[in-house]
């Protein structure tokens, strides 16, 4: 079978990251897998661009117009808008196609409309790596109009101007009326699809993302902070700040309350912060902070996750994500809120502590937990290391997704 998955990019962004694994995966296990996206940045034969100055130069064009449209939508909500307007021609090349599947994966940035998608022939598979396939033009979102369908009477208060979110519903409404075959790496998306209005009824599979587990694997502690030039003797957590502070779903803000709390029953803590450079006006902790930048290749995340005893996913809401897939793989547990899709990665006490719903007492308690005794500390390591294993390596997804694609082929 031929697969051909699409993304905006294939290493830009933790979709993209997800969806190159996931194309990887089903290669190593001889399924014919190729890419096409926008933005290429590997120099991978498998990912195919276009080349062409003209398609750069009108995508360039759409997006800004996308952009200018976005705006006529006055809300504080600062989570990503995507209406996905504009024509790419794709759809008439996929179908005219020998792909036996078309995986879409992320692919926003004017890469694929809405009506295109519509358009589409061949059998679709689509990773969701957000809501955005049942919401509106947002990406996340904590009302209930995706449940409820995007009418005038249930617009939130904290939105003016044109309703960009009931729009860009509407046209997925006119345009999606065969369904496709959802995937969703977490089982809380998984229930999110089900209880939309746009996709209840669809078919839904639960394929948590992939991760190379023979490349990704236990470093140790004091080779991975020497090569890092981090401490040797204190007690290092770990925190992706990808998107920067001000993306309240990340939950930095809850972090920082629950150092807080922390400093004042464990010492010798430092947190180290990857994916943000040192802000302009520092962040006074009461102890030291160390600045990672930005890591993009897996040599050098696999040691900073083994650097560093716990990893900290404080988000208030999240799907499956990557950098916890990661820290599992290298053997870091993790300390989260029981929220969303991290109940499907962190393991109460056996892979790492799942605190109640942004209770920052109870992720501080956690933390402790963990530190507290070597004994646990290595039991809970060998436990996410083990779990990566047995859940995200590529031989496991990829078989997972080669039986739903089998499924999908299957005469109707």
């Amino acid at each position: 079978m031929k697969i051909v998955h699409f993304n905006k990019s294939d290493l830009h962004g933790g979709a993209a990251r997800a969806a190159y694994r996931i194309h990887h995966a089903l290669r190593m296990v001889d399924i014919n897998s190729t890419m096409q996206v926008d933005n290429a940045v590997s120099e991978d034969w498998t990912v195919e661009t276009s080349k062409s100055l003209i398609y750069d130069l009108i995508k360039k064009i759409h997006r800004l117009i996308s952009k200018m449209i976005n705006q006529l939508l006055r809300t504080k909500n600062l989570i990503l808008h995507s209406p996905a307007i504009f024509s790419s021609g794709r759809d008439r090349e996929i179908n005219n196609s020998n792909a036996d599947i078309v995986h879409l994966h992320w692919i926003q940035g004017e890469m694929l409309s809405i009506k295109e998608i519509g358009k589409i022939t061949k059998p679709i598979v689509w990773t969701l790596h957000d809501m955005w396939a049942f919401c509106g033009a947002e990406h996340y979102t904590e009302d209930n109009r995706y449940k409820d369908g995007y009418v005038k009477c249930n617009r939130p208060n904290n939105e003016e101007g044109f309703d960009l979110n009931r729009w860009t519903w509407n046209r997925k409404c006119k345009f999606w009326k065969r369904p496709i075959h959802i995937v969703t790496p977490s089982h809380w998306l998984a229930d999110c699809v089900k209880s939309s209005y746009l996709m209840k009824g669809w078919s839904v599979t639960v394929i948590p993302n992939a991760i190379d587990t023979d490349q990704w694997k236990f470093i140790n502690k004091g080779y991975a902070r020497s090569i890092l030039t981090l401490p040797e003797n204190k007690k290092l957590l770990l925190f992706g700040a990808m998107g920067g502070w001000s993306d309240l779903r990340k939950g930095f803000d809850l972090l920082l309350l629950a150092l807080q709390v922390l400093k004042e029953q464990v010492d010798e803590i430092e947190l180290v912060v990857f994916g943000q450079l040192e802000p302009k006006e520092p962040i006074n902790l009461g102890f030291p902070i160390h600045y990672m930048g930005h890591l993009y290749d897996d040599v050098s995340l696999n040691l900073l996750y083994s650097a560093a005893d716990i990893m900290l996913i404080p988000s208030r809401q999240d799907n499956l994500p990557n950098t916890g897939v990661e820290s599992l793989a290298s053997g870091t547990p993790i300390v989260a809120f029981d929220t969303c899709g991290l109940s499907d990665i962190v393991k109460h006490c056996k892979t790492g502590y799942l605190a109640e719903a942004f209770d920052i007492n109870d992720f501080a308690k956690g933390i402790a937990w963990i530190l507290e005794n070597d004994q646990r500390y290595e039991i809970l390591s060998n436990n996410s290391r083990q779990f990566a294993v047995n859940n995200f390596s590529y031989s496991v997804v990829a078989e997972k997704y080669r039986a739903l694609y089998e499924k999908v082929m299957e005469p109707q």
